[in-house]
């Protein structure tokens, strides 16, 4: 089982719309915070998550969120994200 550590922050375009930045897969949860808290200042939103599973067979519980701030869209359980 391995987990993984992702941190994913979110802009509004000039019309209003929420869009995805880049996902950025980080060591560890101490990572993805401090990188979450940084990516606040600039983001109109952004969360870290981990996701712990096995790449081999692809099942993975769902996520656990460890940070979220500002305009995020839902997650939905049945989305594999960052794997």
């Amino acid at each position: 089982m391995l987990t993984y550590f992702v941190v994913q922050s979110f802009r509004l375009t000039s019309k209003g719309a929420i869009t995805p930045g880049e996902a950025v897969e980080v060591q560890d949860v101490e990572h993805a915070l401090r990188l979450a808290e940084k990516l606040a200042a600039s983001s109109a939103g952004v969360v870290a998550f981990s996701r712990t599973g096995d790449p081999s067979t692809g099942e993975f519980e769902d996520a656990v969120v460890l940070y979220a701030n500002g305009v995020v869209p839902v997650l939905e359980p049945e989305l594999a994200i960052a794997c």
